[in-house]
């Protein structure tokens, strides 16, 4: 499979996925619900060290590599997360999903000022789309 449909797959998990935490913060305080979550994260490495993971690439990956991984997945999947969950439990999921989702406009910029990665005419109007998409969000 190429780039594209493995992009659309994750869109559709990540898609997904609030509404399980949604329907499952109804009744839960969020930090409570990102223990639980946490749990998820926990039989998922154990799934990929058991299984997939050749203990001779772990060993041998560099360690500022590792230092920029484990800082990512906390951020990501701790810090951001409870940062999601508080504005889940207290909104719309219809909300508070696409203006959450809007990281990519965050990577893109980043990418563009400390990656040097190009800039076009295309990118640009995806920028606008997605602030603009936000910008209606927030007002509905």
């Amino acid at each position: 499979m190429n780039y594209f449909i493995w992009a659309i797959l994750a869109a559709a998990i990540w898609g997904m996925v609030p509404l399980l935490e949604k329907i499952g913060l109804s009744k839960v305080d969020p930090l409570v619900g990102l223990f639980y979550r946490c749990l998820g994260v926990v039989l998922g490495l154990l799934v990929l060290c058991l299984f997939i993971v050749d203990t001779k690439k772990l060993k041998a990956v560099d360690f500022r590599s590792v230092l920029f991984l484990i800082l990512g997945g906390f951020l990501a999947s701790f810090v951001a997360q409870i940062c999601f969950y508080q504005s889940l439990k207290l909104g719309d999921i219809s909300k508070v999903v696409p203006i959450s989702g809007s990281y990519p406009l965050i990577a893109f910029l980043l990418g563009v000022l400390i990656l040097g990665e190009s800039l076009s005419l295309y990118k640009l109007l995806g920028v606008l789309l997605v602030v603009l998409g936000i910008w209606f969000i927030k007002l509905s």
